[in-house]
């Protein structure tokens, strides 16, 4: 019984049976939404792809900027975000019904995954968000035994911090403009900030394109900090979506799908009707901008994701956990659902395939792919993780990074291999 287990005895991993297999579908969704987004940056200087302006080669290569925006950017990272959260509750939970201690193991998954992260940037690519899940994830405990409409409410007070920090700024240089030689200094410091960009952008950029992978590795490391810096902006999003995820956790939404079907339904129409529009409004505004340089068309391009990219990442999960509940949709999604078992094998993986292709030490595609053409890297990037995946899971328990992660957290070597070789099936 729960209540007579020891509250000191160590946690063990999540079994197979244990599984909400939807999740695994949904991380397995969000993996393709991540690279698709992701591609647009392996192929340009980190520093570009964050703060400046997309550059479209061809009519088809502005489509697939304009969509990626509209429907992939920041939605995927939300929904990762979203998954997370969920997972954490599900794992505490779980910990309290055996009447076993959370926090202790918890910190020590959240390390290890700091680690992996920080190696992830420096030694394969600079744009890692692994670190930063581990961090924040470990701010996520302190909201642990809060009520889910606490949650919510929390989740919607940070999400508006962005948007509020950009109004703040704006109506600042807009005060002090209003000094003819105070606007004149403004206009300096920002050319001369758009300058220094554009000239670290083009030396880091033959670096990439050209360098071995000592140089390459070097670069990385020195921009993995400004990276950092650079993704601040971006922190209140992913935590309030940590908190989103938390908050459906605690409610029990996915473990019972069919009991919460009407508020699926209604997380679904209002995600996608509202998050469609409100990031269509992004995508159009953002083409031009330069994400430094604070302006009103920005600050409506920084509103309208701040609520558009959490509505529609709920749009999808809510669309898709609906799908999961109809019997010939459910075989279907199902097999995403390796993917999402071993997500955190595929995203390194992603990341190993796409700086090989890229980068001087591999194919040396640096700057000379357009974006269009990304769109076709990726799917084949994705359909090399759904072979990997299914194969791989067939024959082991879990992913190779997957098993080391969990080997570190509880301190004691995990089960590997399957007792008898199986396929991936519903």
């Amino acid at each position: 019984m729960a209540a007579l287990a020891d509250p000191k005895a160590a946690l063990s991993p999540t079994s197979e049976s244990e599984r909400i297999e939807v999740l695994d579908v949904l991380r397995g969704f969000a993996l393709f939404g991540i690279l698709l987004v992701n591609m647009i940056a392996f192929g340009q200087v980190m520093m570009a792809a964050a703060t400046l302006p997309l550059d479209y080669e061809t009519a088809l290569d502005h489509v697939a900027g304009w969509g990626i925006r509209w429907l992939a950017e920041g939605k995927f990272y939300s929904l990762f975000s979203l998954l997370f959260g969920m997972g954490f509750t599900l794992q505490m939970m779980r910990a309290e019904a055996k009447g076993r201690r959370f926090v202790p193991v918890y910190l020590r998954r959240s390390l290890v995954l700091l680690v992996i992260g920080v190696l992830h940037g420096i030694l394969f690519w600079v744009g890692d968000i692994l670190a930063i899940y581990a961090v924040l994830g470990v701010l996520l405990l302190l909201f642990r035994h809060m009520r889910p409409r606490n949650l919510l409410i929390w989740a919607v007070v940070i999400l508006l911090l962005p948007s509020l920090f950009m109004i703040g700024a704006n109506l600042l240089l807009e005060f002090a403009r209003q000094d003819p030689a105070a606007a004149a200094q403004i206009d300096a410091m920002f050319a001369e900030s758009y300058a220094a960009t554009a000239a670290e952008v083009e030396r880091a950029s033959a670096i990439y394109a050209t360098g071995s992978y000592a140089e390459i590795t070097a670069q990385r490391a020195i921009e993995l900090v400004e990276m950092w810096l650079t993704t601040l902006f971006i922190l209140p999003s992913i935590f309030a979506m940590f908190l989103v995820g938390a908050c459906i956790g605690k409610s029990g939404i996915l473990a019972d799908l069919e009991g919460h079907r009407t508020l699926l339904v209604r997380l679904c129409i209002w995600g996608l009707g509202l998050g469609l529009p409100l990031n269509a409004v992004y995508a159009t505004l953002i083409e031009s901008l330069v994400r430094t340089e604070p302006s009103w068309p920005l600050v409506i391009a920084v509103i309208t994701q701040a609520i558009g990219a959490p509505l529609l990442a709920l749009g999808y999960m809510s669309g898709l956990a609906l799908l999961w509940q109809r019997p010939a949709w459910r075989a279907r999604l199902y097999r995403l659902a390796p993917l999402g078992r071993m997500a955190l094998t595929n995203y390194l993986l992603q990341s190993l395939i796409a700086t090989l292709i890229f980068y001087g030490y591999g194919l040396g595609l640096f700057g000379q792919v357009g974006i269009a053409a990304g769109v076709l890297i990726t799917i084949a990037i994705y359909l090399v993780n759904y072979a990997v995946s299914h194969w791989w899971l067939g024959r082991y328990r879990f992913g190779p990074v997957e098993w080391l992660w969990r080997t570190l957290t509880y301190g004691r070597r995990q089960p590997m291999r399957r007792a008898s070789y199986s396929t991936i099936t519903v």
